[in-house]
């Protein structure tokens, strides 16, 4: 199970299906993401909260093996590769929650759960309504124009590095963060395991 850090260990959907019980399920999604629909069984690490959970989830890899889940793969990865260099073994689950639902398998959802949009659905709005605030800005004066040329050299670089500032920022939004509390009792139930 243990691969480089920059090419964690791939576990198909179905693969991760017929083992879902052997698995300790961690979701990187924030924390709305997690609540709209998350594979059974799933805790909620959000990305951004790896490196303090770093003992928890070194704890959980050495009763078993690690599954990091997101919504289509690149933030899984990411993971992969911050527990990489701790030392931490871990896969990803290839095409991430989406390719999960698309093949037909179950996504478990809290019935009180609110719905928070999919973070690439959120960075999507962001950015079209920069580019749309700019254009229209642009219209009475020119230097509004800027915003949307910046917005679009943000998108060119991020394709670039495969990276997302926009989404890093909508992170630290309350609605995509967690509670301290459901944090600290997902941790626990990491070390218990």
């Amino acid at each position: 199970m243990t691969a480089p850090a920059s090419t964690p260990a791939a576990v198909l959907p179905a693969q991760a299906a017929a083992r879902l019980g052997q698995f300790a399920v961690i979701d990187v999604r924030t924390p709305g993401e997690y609540a709209s629909g998350h594979l059974p069984g799933a805790h909620n690490i959000p990305l951004d909260r790896i490196a303090e959970a770093l003992p928890a989830l070194s704890a959980a890899a050495a009763r078993g093996e690690l599954l990091m889940v997101c919504a289509s793969g690149g933030r899984s990865a990411t993971a992969c590769g911050e527990l990489a260099a701790a030392g931490i073994a871990a896969a990803t689950l290839t095409g991430g929650t989406t390719a999960w639902a698309e093949q037909g398998h179950a996504l478990d959802r809290p019935a009180d759960a609110s719905r928070v949009w999919a973070m690439e659905r959120q960075v999507r709005l962001a950015v079209g309504s920069l580019v749309v605030l700019g254009l229209a800005v642009g219209t009475r004066y020119r230097r509004g124009r800027a915003l949307s040329a910046a917005v679009g050299g943000g998108l060119v670089f991020s394709a670039l590095t495969n990276t997302c500032g926009m989404a890093a920022v909508l992170a630290r939004l309350p609605h995509n963060r967690p509670r301290r509390t459901e944090l600290d009792a997902t941790l626990a139930a990491l070390r218990q395991r």
